[in-house]
């Protein structure tokens, strides 16, 4: 009952003009798809994609925003109790959360990788504060503000040059002879960045803010594309300065599709907004041109490659919307709604889980379009059950 419940509410959402708000008193449909095929009764988000049918870091903490948005406290604790059993040791102090878990060669259930993947802290961190907030519950912020000092202490670099910049994760990603630091564009969303600031003022997130528009003034030049993965990199002279990331290349697809999802949500009001948009135009170009995201770009040359699949398509809607492009962002509003049709019929979810990543994107680019949630110029969030309903402003 409820998969056909899903995709009713999912096909009539295809025809609703792109500015509906939501109905506040109603349930978030796709909240309940992601429920009902990818979140476990204990709170585990589930992959089931790869032979470890793993959860990692990053989709409990994006299940943690969602829930929130959707104002589910009984699953957002769930997702969090898990996540620090799981993947924190079962104590928040003194812990980063391992980003890898699932089913390892000895056919035991653990962790796989111990190291980190910031993204996720943030968003963790993130959705802590705001559930704090909007629910008035202090141990949310206790919580957020341990894992924000862990952060701060761990996963922080201060680059010369450049100064405050967020690493990956806590190992790996600072490189000797050549000195070099590797960084993931996609793992710093605007609004998180600014919501950090004020939870921690005397902390480095204004300065990494900053850093990260520095970092997108160079490495989306001059095709406007992101890359997945970039680097900076010390000369011989101590010099530093962005550049392709040796081993990972130039290529922009399945992280670097984010990118553009956080430039389109970001509020119009951030100093970051505008000249993000401006530096990702390519991305947005190419979809208006071709009709559908590609799946990859050579970032140096701009040369796309294949199609996105309809998740990209969800992570350009807002974008779309900024830039006033009502044809173009009517064809890819469609073509998600298809998508996740397609995904959700009984006889495609019956042979395999739903496309994590797609339904995901989904989440984040098609919420924010119809209303579900927002963000204010200081990074707190707007979910649609705090106020009126109303559409999502434009751009």
């Amino acid at each position: 009952m409820m998969r056909r419940d899903c995709l009713a509410l999912l096909s009539a959402a295809a025809t609703a003009p792109a500015w509906a708000a939501p109905d506040c008193t109603a349930p978030w449909p796709l909240w309940k798809t992601f429920v009902s095929y990818f979140m476990q009764a204990d709170g585990r988000v589930l992959d089931a994609s790869t032979p470890q049918k793993h959860s990692s870091s990053e989709g409990q903490s994006y299940g943690m925003f969602f829930a929130l948005i959707a104002n589910d406290r009984p699953r957002f604790d769930s997702l969090w109790r898990w996540t620090v059993s799981n993947l924190m040791g079962g104590q928040v102090q003194g812990r980063l959360p391992a980003w890898f878990w699932g089913l390892a060669p000895d056919n035991t259930w653990r962790v796989l990788d111990t190291n980190s993947a910031s993204d996720a802290d943030l968003w963790f961190t993130y959705s802590l504060l705001e559930a704090a907030r909007l629910w008035k519950e202090p141990a949310y912020e206790r919580d957020a503000r341990l894992l924000l000092a862990e952060i701060e202490k761990r996963e922080i670099a201060n680059v010369p040059g450049l100064g405050p910049m967020l690493l990956p994760g806590e190992l790996g990603f600072v490189h000797h002879n050549p000195e070099r630091w590797t960084f993931n564009p996609s793992y710093q969303p605007p609004p998180v960045l600014r919501r950090l600031v004020s939870a921690s003022p005397m902390g480095p997130w204004g300065a990494v803010a900053r850093n990260t528009a520095t970092l997108y003034e160079n490495i989306t030049r001059p095709s406007g594309f992101a890359p997945d993965w970039t680097a900076f990199t010390l000369d011989d002279s101590g010099k530093g300065s962005f550049g392709i990331h040796p081993e990972k290349s130039d290529v922009g697809s399945y992280d670097a599709i984010r990118t553009y999802l956080w430039a389109g949500i970001t509020h119009p009001s951030d100093a970051l907004s505008a000249p993000l948009r401006s530096q990702l135009a390519g991305q947005l170009k190419a979809t208006v041109a071709n009709g559908q995201p590609p799946e990859s770009v050579t970032v140096s040359t701009g040369v796309p490659k294949g199609t996105g699949s309809f998740g990209f398509s969800a992570a350009m809607l807002p974008m779309l919307r900024a830039a006033g492009a009502t044809k173009a962002l009517e064809i890819q509003r469609q073509r998600v709604a298809d998508g996740l049709q397609q995904a959700l019929l009984p006889q495609n979810a019956q042979q395999r889980q739903p496309p994590y990543y797609d339904v995901v994107l989904s989440l984040f680019g098609q919420g924010w379009l119809d209303g579900r949630y927002q963000f204010t110029r200081s990074g707190e969030l707007e979910p649609a059950w705090t106020k009126p309903c109303r559409a999502t402003p434009v751009h």
